[in-house]
C-alpha cells in the first residue's frame, strides 16, 4: 500500500500529505497515531502535536514558521494559523566534510560540445544579436524577421495556418462553423530547410532597459550582455545601439574584456546615430551578420568532460512535493556534477531564506560565507526598503499547493544545491568560474532567474516545477521536470522529465538523479532537444536590481 503522509526530519513537528486526506480520519505513522481534525489535501501539512500561538513549525528539520493561532494535533497548517518566521544566522563555525558519491561510471563519459578558443565547450552553438537599450528593438525584430524565415530557423507557423482558416470561414459565410471547428495540431506552414547545418539559431534577444534607469541598472544590462556574448553555446554577436544611451559600447567591451581578455569571437557592434540612416546600419547589419555565422557553421562538435557541463538549478511554479521530489533529484544531480569537476548555479536569494546557516557552513572559505550572508542581508534590506520582504515571496500558486510560507519554500528550494560545498558566491551578473556549487544572487522570478544563470555561464538549465512553466531560454536548453505525475501527463508538451516516481515510491531521489544526469548528457551533445526548445521558449529578462522576488 502506498504511504500516504511523509516526515521529512526526525525533529520535523509536522506531516506532509501525499494524497487527499479526509477529516476524521485515523492517519497511522510510526507506531503513532493521528486523528485528522480538518481535510488536509495532497502536497499541504499537518500539525502532529498541538501548537500555541508563537510555537516554532519545523519542517527539513528547519523552522519555516510560527502559529499565530491554537492549532490542534492533526489540523492543517495554512497561511491562516501560521506566518513566515525563519532562523537568523551567523558566521560559519567549523569545517564542512562532505562525503562525495560514487562517481565512477561518470568520470569518464564524456558529451559532444563546441570547443571555443577560451576552454569553454558549449552545448549549443547560436549566434547572437541584441540591442543595447529598448530603442532599437523594433530594428532588431526587424532582423529576426529577414534571417529566421529565410535561414529556416522560424519554428512552423500552426496558429497563423489557424487564423488563415477561421478568416477563409468568415469571407465565404461560414462563421458559424469557426465555435465548433477543432484546431489542428501539426499544421502550420512547411519550414524552410537550414541553410546552415551546424548553426542551432540566431536569436534575437529584446529587453526593456539601456536607459532612463540606474546606472547601476545599465552597467549590470552590459555585463549580462557580455556574459551571453562570451557564452560557451555563442559563435558570435551582432550588437546594435543607438549611442546616446546609459548602456555605453566602452562598459560592454570592458564587460567583455573582464570575463575573457583574449575575447575573439566575431563581434559587430553598430551605432545608428554614427550609421546615418537605419537602411545604411541594417543593411550593414544584415551583410556582416550573414558572414559571421558563414564562419560560425564551420564548428563541429567534439567530446569533452563533464567538467564542461555547467548547469543552472531552478525551480518555478512549485508545489508542496518540490521540495521532496524533482529538488532533491537534481540536488543529487548536482552533486554528482560537483564530483566530476562540474559547477552548479544555485540562485534565487529570496528562497534560499531560513537555509542561510546550512549554506554558510558548508562554505569552502569564510570569505565565501561572510559574501553570502553579506548579499542576503542587502537583499532583504533593498526589499524592505520599499514595503516589502522575503515572507511575500510565495505566489497564490504556492500557497494553494502547499507552500505557505516562504521558509517553507526556501527549505524545499534549496535541495537543488545538494549536499556538496559551496565554492563560489556571485553577485549579479558576475560570471561563474570556479568548479562545484555557486550561489548566485538573482530573485526568485522564473526568467530574471534564468537569464541571470544562464548570462553567468549555465550551459544546460535543470528547471523543476509542480504547477507547470513554459519557460526557456534563447542559449541554453531548459530542461522541464514535473515534481509529480499528474502535472507531467496534463501538461506533457511542456514537461521533459516527471520526478512523481519518487513520491509514489516508484523511484529514489539518487535514481532519478543519475537518470537526469543521463538526460542532461544528451541534451548536452544535441541528441536531444528539449519541450521549451522545440517551442522555441526563448524568455529573456535582465533583472533590474530593484526589488523583485
Amino acid at each position: 500500500m502506498q504511504t500516504r503522509v511523509l516526515k521529512l526530519d526526525p525533529r520535523d513537528n509536522v506531516l506532509i500529505a501525499l494524497a487527499d486526506l479526509n477529516q476524521g480520519e485515523h492517519i497511522q505513522f510510526e507506531g503513532k497515531s493521528y486523528t485528522l481534525v480538518s481535510n488536509v489535501p495532497a502536497k499541504h501539512k499537518f500539525a502532529t502535536e498541538d501548537l500555541s500561538v508563537g510555537n516554532d513549525v519545523v519542517m527539513y528539520g528547519v523552522l519555516v514558521g510560527a502559529a499565530v493561532k491554537q492549532i490542534q494535533r492533526g489540523e492543517r497548517l495554512t497561511t491562516s494559523n501560521v506566518q513566515h518566521h525563519a532562523s537568523a544566522f551567523h558566521e560559519q563555525s567549523g569545517e564542512y566534510r562532505w562525503v562525495s558519491p560514487d562517481v565512477s561510471r561518470w568520470k569518464e563519459r564524456t558529451f559532444l560540445g563546441y570547443h571555443r578558443s577560451d576552454g569553454q565547450v558549449g552545448t549549443r552553438n547560436y549566434w547572437v544579436v541584441v540591442p543595447l537599450v529598448f530603442c532599437e528593438n523594433r530594428n532588431i525584430g526587424v532582423l529576426k524577421q529577414a534571417f529566421e524565415e529565410e535561414l529556416g530557423f522560424a519554428t512552423p507557423q500552426i496558429y497563423r495556418r489557424q487564423v488563415a482558416e477561421f478568416a477563409k470561414l468568415y469571407q465565404e459565410g461560414r462563421a458559424e462553423e469557426i465555435e465548433t471547428r477543432v484546431a489542428g495540431t501539426n499544421g502550420g506552414d512547411p519550414v524552410r530547410a537550414r541553410v546552415f547545418q551546424n548553426i542551432d539559431g540566431i536569436k534575437f534577444l529584446l529587453h526593456e532597459g539601456g536607459c532612463g534607469g540606474t546606472r547601476e541598472d545599465a552597467n549590470n544590462l552590459c555585463g549580462l550582455i557580455a556574459g551571453y556574448i562570451h557564452h560557451p553555446n555563442v559563435a558570435g554577436a551582432t550588437v546594435l545601439s543607438l549611442g546616446c544611451q546609459s548602456a555605453q559600447i566602452a562598459t560592454l567591451l570592458q564587460e567583455i574584456h573582464r570575463r575573457n581578455p583574449a575575447f575573439n569571437k566575431p563581434l559587430f557592434i553598430l551605432d545608428q546615430q554614427q550609421s546615418g540612416s537605419e537602411f545604411t546600419m541594417l543593411s550593414e547589419a544584415v551583410r556582416k551578420t550573414f558572414l559571421g555565422v558563414m564562419e560560425a557553421n564551420k564548428a563541429t562538435r567534439a567530446p569533452a568532460g563533464l567538467s564542461h557541463l555547467c548547469v543552472g538549478l531552478k525551480c518555478g511554479g512549485s508545489d508542496g512535493f518540490s521540495g521532496i521530489s524533482a529538488n532533491p533529484a537534481i540536488g543529487h544531480t548536482a552533486d554528482l556534477l560537483a564530483a566530476v569537476g562540474g559547477r552548479t548555479i544555485l540562485s534565487e536569494f529570496p528562497e534560499l531564506c531560513g537555509v542561510e546557516q546550512n549554506l554558510i557552513n558548508r562554505s569552502t572559505h569564510k570569505e565565501i560565507s561572510r559574501r553570502f550572508a553579506e548579499l542576503m542581508r542587502a537583499y532583504q534590506a533593498r526589499a524592505r526598503s520599499v514595503g516589502s520582504g522575503f515572507e511575500m515571496n510565495p505566489s497564490p500558486g504556492n500557497i494553494r499547493d502547499g507552500l505557505i510560507t516562504d521558509a517553507m519554500k526556501s527549505a524545499g528550494a534549496a535541495k537543488k544545491g545538494g549536499a556538496s560545498p559551496v565554492t563560489a558566491v556571485l553577485d549579479y551578473p558576475e560570471p561563474s568560474t570556479v568548479p562545484g556549487l555557486n550561489l548566485q544572487c538573482t530573485p526568485g522570478n522564473d526568467v530574471e532567474c534564468v537569464t541571470a544563470q544562464v548570462g553567468a555561464g549555465a550551459n544546460v538549465v535543470l528547471f523543476t516545477t509542480g504547477l507547470g512553466t513554459p519557460t526557456g531560454n534563447p542559449i541554453a536548453p531548459v530542461v522541464k521536470l514535473s515534481t509529480n505525475s499528474v502535472l507531467a501527463q496534463r501538461m506533457s508538451d511542456i514537461i521533459d522529465i516527471n520526478t512523481g516516481g519518487i513520491v509514489s515510491g516508484e523511484a529514489t531521489i539518487e535514481q532519478m538523479g543519475e537518470t537526469i544526469l543521463e538526460y542532461v548528457i544528451q541534451v548536452a551533445s544535441g541528441e536531444a532537444h528539449t519541450k521549451a526548445e522545440l517551442k522555441g521558449q526563448a524568455d529573456f529578462i535582465p533583472w533590474k536590481r530593484g526589488v523583485s522576488l
